[in-house]
């Protein structure tokens, strides 16, 4: 039993090698976009886009946050009012007249929500094809929860303007005041990361693409060489979707001749050449999310609206996940304890080892939201924890429940 026990742990610590060393440096938290402080040379136009239903609690903080943008260039909100019932559009109103901006403000009625579209993309179509009236250059797709500071679109801008970006996204500072919040938010965002190392994404020779769907700058070029929102009108993980659609690009065809491209192409042929976008996804400090999730229950839903959803429906990949995550996670902690009960320790050693690893790496997140540091070291539970949502979702997708938000049930159609 300890020969099969330490071969386990060994195994697993190989595996937290392979991700600290070879993984994307999925674990850093340095690709910020307040990293670097950069000026604006030219002033394109941009125009954002916020899907509402029942914002109006929060409208008050962050639709003012996003009036109130340092940038200087021509900037339009267009709020799409997604059939609410609190009045979402009047506080919206009052908000744009309160700041001095109500010619700034645009309110559109959402339509209703056709057959094969999810209500947020529905919502965000509208009102990016309302905004069509000002030719925008970029188009900011931003939720109602998030409040904005003065400078994040004008960092956004000068970022894709730049580097020449198709897309600019920032995962905004979740917020993480209560006990499970703390407990629990970081960790979602150090999974979405090893999910999605931001440096593979921000590389364009890599195929990995993402996005964090609170924050997206996004030019109106690209979205429409790729086809428009409609391509991904069915997604529940809009962001990645969108953010996969703009990198791995669409072809076009071409007249070209043998020295514009290829000795092996034929002269005066058409041919279809891809275009690539270009993306980058980062952390920001300061723009932040408040949507609160002060209890186990909200933030239980939140992952398990869409986590079986990543894993693309799959009953082996769910398979793999629920012997995974233990084994990555659950095994170094259990075998300290093994360990020190049978008196072997060779295999607590090396699963204090294991342990520590995984700590290392969770710490600069933990860090980055100004938690305990003691919180690196409870990431086996909140592994645990984490599996369980996943094993829920599943059962949620198999019971027909899965993908529900803002009172609406979707299907399991999605171009993930």
């Amino acid at each position: 039993m300890d020969v099969i026990v330490l071969g386990l742990m060994l195994l697993s610590l190989t595996i937290w090698l392979g991700l600290l060393c070879f993984w994307g440096q999925f674990w850093r938290t340095d690709q910020q976009l307040e990293v670097t402080e950069t000026q604006l040379e030219s002033l394109p136009v941009v125009c954002a886009v916020v899907p509402a239903r029942n914002e109006a609690e929060l409208l008050p903080t962050t639709l003012r946050s996003l009036l109130l943008q340092d940038y200087p260039g021509s900037f339009n909100v267009f709020l799409v009012d997604d059939r609410s019932t609190d009045r979402t559009a009047n506080f919206a109103e009052g908000v744009a007249h309160a700041v001095g901006k109500p010619q700034q403000l645009h309110i559109i009625s959402g339509e209703l929500l056709p057959s094969g579209w999810s209500g947020k993309l529905w919502a965000v179509e509208q009102g990016i094809n309302s905004a069509g009236k000002f030719a925008p250059d970029y188009f900011l797709l931003t939720d109602a929860d998030i409040e904005h500071d003065p400078g994040n679109l004008r960092r956004l801008v000068a970022k894709a303007v730049q580097e020449d970006l198709d897309m600019v996204s920032v995962m905004v500072r979740l917020r993480c005041d209560s006990f499970w919040e703390k407990l629990l938010i970081p960790a979602f965002v150090f999974f979405f990361q090893k999910l999605y190392p931001f440096r593979w994404v921000n590389n364009p020779n890599n195929p990995t693409a993402a996005a964090a769907g609170g924050s997206i700058l996004i030019a109106r070029e690209a979205l429409e060489r790729i086809g428009g929102i409609q391509v991904i009108r069915q997604a529940l993980i809009d962001d990645c979707a969108l953010a996969q659609a703009i990198k791995r690009g669409t072809g076009y065809w071409v007249l070209g001749t043998r020295e514009e491209f290829s000795q092996s192409l034929v002269p005066n042929t058409q041919y279809q050449i891809p275009i690539k976008g270009r993306i980058w996804l980062g952390l920001s400090s300061l723009t932040r999310s408040l949507r609160p999730y002060d209890s186990l229950a909200t933030i239980w839903d939140m992952v398990a609206r869409t986590a079986y959803t990543q894993l693309n429906y799959s009953p082996l990949l769910l398979l793999g996940t629920l012997v995974g995550m233990p084994l990555i996670y659950l095994l170094a902690p259990v075998c300290v304890i093994l360990g020190a009960v049978w008196g072997s320790w060779a295999i607590a050693l090396t699963g204090l080892l294991g342990w520590l690893l995984m700590s290392f790496a969770y710490y600069p997140t933990i860090r980055f939201y100004k938690c305990s540091p003691w919180l690196a070291f409870s990431l086996p539970a909140i592994a645990f924890l984490y599996t369980l949502m996943t094993l829920d979702s599943a059962l949620l997708h198999w019971q027909g429940r899965g993908g529900a938000w803002k009172g609406r049930v979707y299907p399991s159609s999605d171009n993930l």
